[in-house]
């Protein structure tokens, strides 16, 4: 595999982890989020500092998992007076006050410079893609089990009517941090894989555009569904890539096709073929 392909279908599992990991807060659980990126950040801050003090890959990939997960639940703890509307707008608002940290911190955090000269993961190219490949398997496998158990019918309960979901007995609450964790955690470790992969990063990496192009990827494959985030989060991936012929034009082509998506296929990729089959009985039956 050439390098460029390589490189492209690293960054493809990077950003499957992280969707599927939103796809737990917003498609298994209802809670909208738009500061997703924040923690995709937080992850890489903390592996990338952890790299540079010496300390081993895998401990950092863990580390970042952990610190991330938990810094989740916080925000998730302060969050769960709020629904909705609100709620996206506080997770938006984690995501500007995690810019303004790490821009101001110049020692530590390299400020507007970000932290360069990452150590790398020590696999070289071809066995970084493995693992990662490797673990953005794990997540969904994870992900697809998680939506069978109990706890998966707990997330939906919420998701479709937190008011009746208690009446049920279902601890919304705890259920709600319980997802934040969970998918917060998987941005931490998407971001730690990304500081690995480009070596280099930058608060701009973490910024609200990318918490839209996350949450553009879970709804454009199908939100609440694992296959639906898979193919939706590769096709975004790779779109501006496959654009590249149009030049400057490149957003318009990107936008549009956004569009023409949620205009005709409102439940996503996933949802699609319900659609078409549903448009082919009515035709069928109007015909008889």
């Amino acid at each position: 595999m050439l390098i460029y392909e390589l490189s492209l279908a690293t960054v493809v599992c990077i950003n499957i982890i992280q969707a599927i990991g939103l796809n737990l807060i917003t498609g298994y659980c209802g809670q909208i989020s738009l500061g997703h990126a924040a923690f995709y950040g937080i992850g890489a801050y903390t592996a990338a500092l952890m790299a540079k003090a010496g300390y081993p890959g895998p401990v950092n990939l863990l580390a970042a998992m952990l610190f991330t997960g938990t810094v989740g639940a916080v925000v998730g703890l302060t969050s769960l007076r709020v629904r909705e509307d609100f709620l996206a707008i506080t997770t938006m608002g984690v995501g500007f006050l995690f810019l303004g940290i790490v821009r101001q911190q110049e020692g530590l955090l390299g400020g507007e410079l970000g932290i360069s000269s990452i150590p790398a993961f020590g696999l070289g190219k071809v066995g970084f893609f493995v693992l990662v490949l490797t673990l953005a398997a794990l997540t969904a496998a994870f992900s697809l089990f998680l939506k069978r158990t109990w706890m998966g019918f707990a997330f939906e309960a919420v998701a479709d009517d937190e008011d009746t979901a208690r009446v049920l007995s279902v601890n919304v609450s705890a259920f709600k941090l319980v997802a934040f964790a969970l998918g917060t955690a998987l941005a931490g470790l998407a971001g730690g894989l990304y500081c690995y992969f480009a070596r280099f990063i930058v608060p701009d990496d973490f910024g609200f555009i990318t918490s839209i192009s996350v949450l553009s990827m879970v709804a454009v494959g199908g939100i609440g569904s694992v296959y639906g985030v898979i193919v939706g989060t590769t096709l975004l991936t790779l779109m501006p890539d496959f654009f590249r012929f149009v030049g400057e034009y490149k957003l318009l082509v990107y936008g549009s096709l956004l569009f023409v998506v949620m205009r005709f296929a409102p439940t996503g990729l996933a949802g699609l073929p319900a659609v078409i089959l549903a448009k082919s009985r009515l035709r069928i039956g109007g015909a008889q």
